[in-house]
């Protein structure tokens, strides 16, 4: 055998990872997958371009993605340039009528417009939704529960009701819905709600194949901060029974998790987003990253 040349060694692997993402095209093609962006990815101009072509590589290799987001550090900044003054309680962000408002206008015409704009650009068509839109998300007030009783959070709330219909058009027509999470109650008042969860109950209104939600760690840790403990995949029960263990910034991500598979999602992922195209890495190869959510 003629020994490889640097070059043909090269495309020899690129030959086989597309051969080894075949089986994954022919599971996914035409199924629906929601994605939760997030972390370092929406505040890193390289992996906001990396994740928006990963976006519109699955648009176009016929799967069916759903982009949901919040924007924290937006958001802080944006009332930091206004002068208003961030309050956090518990941990979460204390949204008084004046914060919901900026919220309101960050997600939508900041964050969802920049996000759109880049994956149109890497070359598939989306569409900026919120919960707002044609009744897709009614959210709840909730209060914090803290071992010292409820603390109060103002204007935030966790979805109870999901219309897909939108989003379900927006997908027929071959485009990619881009979700920001704000969400009227039944009264009509509106909400600033957790992202993770949002988009744990739209991909279980859409019968999604997949959650997968992006954070700034390598994937689930059993034994935080050993790093040694990475699983790399769990089951509901197991998951149950570590939740109390968590640390409290992946409490959220993880009960978007099992409420995905509780409503019927088959898989459930969490994504280390700092990964240059971990969002492919995770559907096209066998090793993927992160960890995996199963029944």
């Amino acid at each position: 055998m003629i020994p490889a040349t640097p070059d043909q060694a090269l495309a020899r692997i690129k030959a086989e990872t597309l051969i080894e993402s075949l089986d994954w095209l022919r599971e996914f093609h035409g199924r629906i997958v929601v994605v939760k962006f997030g972390g370092n990815a929406m505040v890193d101009e390289a992996l906001q371009l990396a994740f928006a072509q990963d976006m519109a590589y699955l648009r176009f290799v016929g799967i069916r993605p759903v982009v949901v987001h919040g924007g924290g550090p937006q958001i802080t900044a944006k009332l930091a340039e206004l002068g208003i003054q961030s309050e956090f309680r518990a941990g979460l962000r204390y949204t008084d009528e004046q914060t919901i408002g900026v919220v309101r206008d960050v997600l939508r015409n900041l964050v969802s417009a920049s996000l759109a704009a880049m994956i149109e650009e890497s070359g598939a068509q989306t569409i900026v939704l919120s919960g707002e839109d044609d009744n897709l998300f009614r959210a709840e007030k909730v209060k914090a529960k803290t071992p010292d009783g409820d603390v109060d959070l103002g204007l935030v709330g966790e979805v109870r009701t999901v219309n897909p219909r939108a989003v379900l058009q927006a997908l027929d027509k071959g485009k990619i819905p881009v979700i920001s999470t704000v969400a009227p109650t039944i009264h009509g008042e509106l909400l600033n709600v957790n992202a993770d969860l949002a988009a744990s109950s739209l991909a279980v209104a859409l019968g999604a194949e997949k959650l997968m939600v992006l954070t700034d760690v390598a994937g689930l840790y059993a034994d935080w901060p050993n790093l040694d403990s990475l699983v790399s995949e769990i089951k509901v029960g197991e998951l149950r029974a570590l939740l109390p263990k968590l640390e409290s910034g992946m409490i959220p991500k993880m009960q978007a998790c099992l409420a995905a598979i509780d409503g019927g999602v088959p898989k459930a992922h969490i994504i280390d987003g700092r990964q240059p195209h971990s969002i492919l890495l995770e559907i096209f190869t066998e090793a993927g990253v992160g960890t995996q959510v199963i029944k």
